[in-house]
């Protein structure tokens, strides 16, 4: 059974919660159930409590929900099949202020006609914001989907859109 320490971060209207396992940041979900949505990907997990854990990850979270970091500095760990780590790690080469399409993030894994599949893993991704799934659009430019909402993914656009224009 996998122990991850548990804390909540709280960001403007939202609150995080975040799992951090034996090799770094597991887990971040914006959602309002993100207790039930930590037990869906990890369903035999062992919470604890232990802010000497977490508090690094924390830090650097909020940080970069705030814009005072563009990137996350810390351990993430990755907890997916071989080819949805593939997706997320390809989603953490996209530059803080930038966006791709499904399509284009299947071309960088060399699955070119996996499209669907790479769209199931971004939204399958369990750390949210720190692997950056909010920078994947449609082909045609529209925002798409996003497990943390679309209000959440527009406001995490906004936020990074200047560095965009710089």
């Amino acid at each position: 059974m996998k122990t991850f320490y548990i804390d909540h971060v709280t960001v403007g209207t939202y609150t995080y919660l975040l799992a951090v396992g034996e090799h770094g940041l597991a887990f971040v979900s914006s959602n309002a159930t993100s207790e039930d949505e930590l037990h869906h990907y990890f369903p035999h997990v062992k919470e604890l409590k232990d802010t000497t854990k977490t508090h690094d990850y924390a830090l650097a979270l909020k940080k970069l929900l705030t814009g005072e970091t563009k990137t996350f500095p810390l351990s993430v760990e990755l907890n997916g099949t071989p080819f949805q780590k593939a997706v997320w790690q390809a989603l953490q080469t996209i530059p803080y202020g930038e966006t791709t399409t499904y399509s284009a993030l299947a071309e960088k894994i060399h699955r070119p006609t996996a499209i669907r599949a790479v769209a199931n893993a971004v939204g399958r991704n369990p750390n949210q914001i720190v692997v950056p799934c909010h920078r994947v659009l449609r082909k045609d430019g529209s925002i798409g989907g996003y497990h943390g909402g679309l209000p959440l993914k527009r406001e995490l656009l906004a936020l990074e859109a200047p560095v965009k224009q710089n």
